[in-house]
């Protein structure tokens, strides 16, 4: 009986000890293993430091491409010292299990929507709100101000390192059955992602939202679990629910920005040279992620086009608006600091 206590304990050490120190079996980050040579390229070294970063879409969608911009960043301007290795197609767990293991420091980096974040961190549920954006340009005018800046800054609270915002596009409505009106919403089962404001926002507009993880999503269209999702053109594009769910309407309900960030806890094991080299390499990526974005998001488009999706334009959005003002007006008081900014940035 002690030898099995005594095995139990080393195996809860071994286990404590890869969450909490993650790469800390690696000579420090701002050392060089390769002394003064300071000459050699970046892929000439062997890197000090290792870790992972953790995306749910496949290697060529726009937030992988992101990723992997940043990652190659990052190896760039520590000299080779620093290796992030870009995990794409959910490969280490969906998204919330996989912000569970950076919030504790087991996977280092990932990125994610705000809209899951938000589970975590209730400030980025201000991005759930419907239409608070009027377009891109507004949006991103936000996005880079400096309570655009405090927002990502608030994930410390809840042990995470925000670096940036990344592009996602407007969100919009698929089915399995007909939507050319607001009114057809009404009584389907719509897949959200898993914050309260997207289910108070889905029904308002007369749905029953059902909370799921992305990855379930084809599965349960296709099996008639639920009848429809919500999002942007890339995704309904690479996810193929636009074969299963022939339906789409352009509302434009949303605009919920991506974030990369890090786990605080590897964030602050970082040196103070390192630390500014991860935030660059961040801050660095996202035009091109944001121009990636566009050239997919038009493919994609063409791509489900052809595809004979019947795809309906909403040409007035008032509707929409009243139909989501009580959402709107719960969470007013909550995010009124934000909102005010939001509008703001109108101008």
């Amino acid at each position: 009986m002690k030898k099995k206590l005594v095995t139990g304990s080393v195996v809860a050490l071994l286990l404590t000890g890869s969450i909490l120190t993650g790469c800390s079996s690696q000579p420090a980050a701002g050392g060089n293993s390769q002394g003064s040579t300071g000459a050699a390229k970046p892929e000439d070294k062997k890197p000090t430091l290792t870790m992972r970063l953790a995306d749910t879409h496949p290697p060529d969608y726009p937030t992988v491409l992101g990723d992997k911009k940043f990652a190659e960043l990052v190896n760039q301007k520590s000299n080779g010292r620093i290796k992030i290795d870009v995990f794409p197609s959910s490969q280490l767990g969906e998204e919330k299990a996989v912000v569970e293991q950076v919030q504790l420091g087991a996977i280092e980096f990932t990125r994610v929507s705000t809209g899951v974040v938000a589970d975590f961190s209730k400030a980025m549920g201000v991005f759930s709100l419907p239409y608070i954006f009027d377009n891109e340009e507004h949006e991103w005018k936000f996005l880079n101000s400096a309570e655009g800046n405090k927002l990502l800054d608030s994930l410390s609270a809840s042990r995470f390192a925000g670096l940036a915002y990344y592009d996602s596009g407007a969100r919009h409505f698929y089915s399995r059955k007909p939507i050319t009106q607001i009114s057809d919403l009404k009584g389907q089962k719509i897949r959200v992602i898993q914050n309260k404001i997207n289910i108070d926002l889905i029904s308002a507009l007369g749905a029953s939202a059902t909370p799921m993880p992305y990855g379930d999503v084809f599965s349960s269209l296709q099996t008639g679990v639920i009848d429809a999702a919500e999002n942007n053109w890339p995704s309904y594009d690479t996810s193929n629910h636009y074969t299963v769910a022939k339906n789409m309407i352009l509302d434009g309900h949303q605009r919920v920005p991506e974030v990369l960030m890090m786990s605080k806890v590897a964030f602050d094991k970082l040196s103070d040279e390192d630390k500014k080299i991860v935030k660059q390499a961040a801050q660095e990526s996202v035009q091109y992620q944001r121009d990636e974005w566009k050239k997919f998001e038009k493919k994609s488009e063409e791509k489900i086009r052809a595809a004979g999706v019947t795809i309906t334009e909403v040409k007035d959005v008032k509707p929409w608006q009243d139909a989501v003002k009580p959402t709107i007006d719960k969470y007013r008081a909550e995010y009124k600091d934000v909102l005010d900014a939001i509008d703001k940035a109108r101008k």
